[in-house]
């Protein structure tokens, strides 16, 4: 039975506004901002877009220490996965619930779900629709436990992504708008916004979605 629950997420940022909606949704849940600051041993941790390796003297603190990452582990290990499979394309993103180990996205996995998008999603909605899934998936685990609470070990070859950077939102001008869309897709405008250079001089490029009654 799963009874006290931490929310472990990195402070300033994204994922925040969202580990505080959790606490109000989950009896007897929890936020966090730094694993060594949890008090006591706790049932779960939900380790959600925290951005510290934990050592396990602090894992074995609790019964279970879980991650969800947006790819099918093995595969797509390591940083933005959901931005950069949006990047490639792709529709489907699978969404993996594992127990966290003091490794890079190496534990072993309790369950999966996909997070099946429109293609037309900017940043902010897949964030939301990201998030989404994410606390779905901590609720599931937590009303499910008997079904979930035996892992299995990951197969397959490994792959990995590398951490996005602001100059990853450079858009090339040579390229037309549909060639580079889901780069656009993924481009914050306050913190990482769309841009190009033009004869050595830095131009800025926003996008956002509007309702055009005249279509």
């Amino acid at each position: 039975m799963i009874d006290k629950i931490a929310i472990l997420t990195s402070p300033n940022q994204w994922f925040v506004s969202y580990a505080e909606r959790m606490e109000k949704e989950i009896k007897n849940s929890k936020v966090f901002f730094n694993h060594k600051e949890i008090d006591s041993s706790y049932d779960v941790v939900f380790i959600l877009s925290y951005h510290t390796l934990i050592k396990k003297k602090y894992l074995n603190l609790h019964n279970f220490n879980l991650v969800i990452h947006e790819s099918a582990l093995p595969k797509g290990k390591g940083w933005a996965p959901l931005f950069w499979q949006v990047l490639e394309g792709k529709q489907e993103i699978v969404f993996t619930m594992f127990e966290a180990s003091d490794s890079v996205d190496n534990g072993d996995i309790y369950f999966q779900k996909i997070l099946t998008l429109t293609g037309y999603e900017l940043n902010e909605e897949l964030r939301q629709k990201q998030a989404n899934l994410i606390i779905k998936m901590c609720k599931d685990f937590i009303k499910n436990y008997e079904e979930y609470k035996i892992p299995t070990p990951q197969k397959g070859e490994e792959s990995f992504f590398s951490k996005r950077t602001p100059k990853d939102s450079e858009i090339d001008i040579n390229k037309t708008i549909q060639e580079q869309f889901n780069l656009f897709r993924i481009v914050n405008n306050k913190e990482y916004p769309a841009f190009f250079y033009k004869d050595s001089k830095k131009y800025i490029l926003k996008i956002e979605e509007v309702k055009d009654e005249n279509r």
